[in-house]
Formats: C-alpha cells, structure tokens, sequence
C-alpha cells in the first residue's frame, strides 16, 4: 500500500486559514481491489484533483508559449486527425529532442478517422501505406492493393496512444487556432512564426459575447492539417487568403482516389515560409480531387509534412522561437 499525500490547511495564529498544501504524513491507507463489494479507494481531498490538473495543464502552457532554443525547437501541429497523428508520430519518434505540440478544436482527436466511409467501420488504406500500421502495431486483412483495418478506431485509438505517450508531445484539445502570427522575418518576407489560439467554446461565441482576447504559441515551424472546408477546417489555407499570403483558394475538386492521394503526398509542402500543409486541408489550397474512405494518403501525407518541417527547421537558425537567419 503506498503513502497517499494529504493537504495541510492548518491555521496561521491570526486564525487566517493557510494555502494548501501538501504534507509529510507518509501514513499509508486502506485500500482494496475487491469486486464482492469490498472495494476501497485511498482518500483524496477535491483541492487535490483540482491542484493536479491546474499544476500540470498550465505548467505546459507556460512551457510551450515559445519555442525552446537549440536543439529544444518547437514545432506546433494544428489539427489532429489522421495526417496531424501521423506527422506528429513520425516527428515524436524521430526527434526526440523537439517539443511537438498539438492543437486540436474538438474535444475528441482523431477527425474523421473513427469511421470508414458513409459510418461504416472498416478502414481501407492502399499500399504502401500500410507499412505504418505495421510499424504502430495496427493489424489488418490483406487484401492485395489495399488493406483493410477492421475498425478504423483500432488504428486511430492506437496511432493516438503511441502519440501522446512521447514524452516530447503535448495535446491541446478543445482548443482552436483563431490566427497565425504573422512576422516579417530577417529577409523582409512575410513568415508564419506561431499560432494564436482560445478555447473552442469561446471561439465559437465571439459574436455572442464582448472581446474574449486570444493566446500565442510562438515556433519556427506550423504544420497546418485542418482537413477539408468547414467551420474549422483549412483555416490557414483560408487565413492564407484574408491575410494576402495566398490569391485565392484553390478549392477542393470532385473525388478521384487514383488522382487525389498521390497528389496530396507529393504536393504535401511548406505553402508559405514557416507553414507546412497536409492532408485535406492541402486540396482546398491547391484545387486537388478528394479521395473519399481510402486513409493511405493522409497517413503518407502526415509523414512528408514531418520530413518537410525538419527540412525547414533544419536550413534556418532560431532564437527564442524566431527564425533570425538562414543556415
């Protein structure tokens, strides 16, 4: 039985209560793992679950409000469906040395990648992709071309764990990016150096409330994978356009899967200086065809935008988050 740590709010001598905190009692509680109605939790006080939360969210807020200097770069991932996981995994496990953190609007992560095509279960992924279930551990029926995954949680619940289990990524959920940070950098170019982000819920009421000011995450590099047109999706292909950085939308075109998944992977690309695009929200950039319930090219696309970040990351210097020369 291990020592379960208790809170102090003793008196100060003006009889004023003191700020809690905890204790030395390193007395040890009856506890129970007994289902024939014996079960028996150590005892905990509410301001310590409270205290856990706050200590640890706001601490890695504080943390990743700017890029580390070298080697402990940032690179922030807005989006996590299944090319955002699969960027941030390659990222993760191959440098351990980056601070990876992830943005995602929904409360759950994931996208559209719960589900196969119109609700059903099975995922399909062609070939070669599938080398990345193996690498994850995800198993499926081969079916020549392609391979099936039984059900498309199984890979998304899987990719997910093995992400946020990297010591080095951190998950922002219910969180939205509402902007980018927008510097003119040591060229005089217009470079995309961080996100500015809020709650969902407050993101989605600005015109129901007063000014709800926003937060910054200041990087050298954003990976953007927002997915396809919506309320929060392909932001920065959109924010691209109001901001001047881009003419205009190229806009999604009709499903072709044969056309659509090569070109998102070989296209997958820093659109701007500082920001690289993936998956869906890359078709509504350049005008490519969707692919419909067929997950390969948003796993492959995941995976280049990694390659293309560090590629980014590594040609520039940075210092305190800002790129201040090229290498």
């Amino acid at each position: 039985m291990a020592p379960v740590q208790t809170l102090d709010s003793s008196k100060t001598e003006n009889g004023a209560t003191k700020p809690l905190k905890p204790s030395n009692d390193s007395a040890t509680h009856d506890v129970a793992e007994n289902y024939e109605g014996q079960y028996r939790f150590a005892p905990i006080e509410e301001a310590q679950v409270s205290r856990a939360m706050i200590k640890r969210y706001f601490e890695s807020m504080y943390e990743r409000a700017i890029s580390g200097d070298f080697p402990a770069h940032q690179i922030v991932i807005v989006g996590a469906g299944s090319a955002g996981l699969s960027c941030a995994y390659q990222l993760g496990s191959t440098r351990p040395d980056l601070k990876i953190t992830i943005i995602e609007a929904n409360v759950a992560p994931g996208g559209g990648a719960w589900l196969g095509g119109q609700l059903m279960t099975p995922m399909i992924i062609r070939k070669p992709a599938n080398r990345f279930l193996q690498e994850i551990g995800v198993p499926y029926e081969d079916e020549g071309a392609y391979v099936v995954v039984k059900h498309a949680a199984l890979f998304t619940s899987t990719l997910l764990s093995r992400v946020l289990a990297m010591p080095n990524v951190v998950m922002m959920n219910a969180t939205a990016v509402e902007d980018l940070i927008i510097h003119e950098d040591h060229t005089g170019q217009q470079r995309v150096a961080g996100v500015v982000t809020n709650w969902t819920l407050v993101a989605l009421n600005h015109d129901t409330q007063s000014c709800m000011d926003p937060n910054t995450i200041t990087c050298p590099v954003v990976v953007s994978a927002t997915g396809h047109d919506g309320p929060m999706g392909a932001f920065s292909a959109k924010r691209l356009v109001s901001a001047g950085l881009l003419k205009e939308l190229g806009n999604m075109r009709g499903l072709d899967m044969n056309r659509s998944e090569p070109a998102i992977v070989n296209n997958t690309r820093e659109v701007a200086p500082g920001l690289i695009m993936a998956g869906m929200e890359l078709s509504e950039h350049d005008g490519k065809n969707r692919m419909g319930p067929t997950f390969g090219g948003m796993i492959a696309s995941g995976i280049k935008a990694a390659h293309e970040a560090l590629r980014v990351l590594d040609s520039v210097n940075v210092v305190r988050g800002k790129v201040v020369a090229s290498v």
